[in-house]
């Protein structure tokens, strides 16, 4: 990025958002998370990182309804994650990036159904991923 404003707090967020590329989290969590690895930022300086982020189409801000907050998920390495649709372990969180085509012909009889036209890159499917369904299957034995 031309005329990218880096600072050891921003690069230190976009650290942490980038090894954890496939995980969704709150301004709370990001905040709890670098500050654990020996920094000390304050709410608002992570509010106005993430934010700028969003606007440089580095992270996807979504509204989480189950846990009434708003999240963020780095998205530089997946291009623009407004175009295609998610899914997302309800265990550990795990965000899954989804081909479009999968979901195309369900997304047509939706729209012609239903007369709703899909937003792929706010829709997130729910579901458990297979290394959950092992450790829960572990949890049971």
């Amino acid at each position: 990025m031309k005329n990218e404003y880096k600072t050891k707090t921003r690069l230190a967020i976009v650290e942490f958002l980038r090894e954890n590329a496939d995980t969704r989290f709150t301004a709370r969590d990001v905040l709890n998370a670098v500050n654990k690895l020996g920094n000390n930022l304050d709410r608002s300086t992570v509010y106005r990182n993430l934010e700028r982020l969003c606007m440089e189409g580095r992270l996807v801000k979504y509204r989480e309804t189950d846990i009434n907050a708003t999240c963020y998920q780095y998205s530089e390495e997946h291009g623009s994650c407004h175009d295609h649709m998610h899914a997302q372990c309800s265990e550990c969180g795990r965000i899954f990036h989804l081909d479009n085509s999968v979901l195309d012909d369900a997304a047509k009889r939706i729209k012609a159904e239903y007369g709703l036209e899909i937003n792929y890159g706010k829709t997130v499917i729910i579901g458990v991923c297979d290394e959950c369904k092992e450790l829960d299957g572990e949890k049971a034995d």
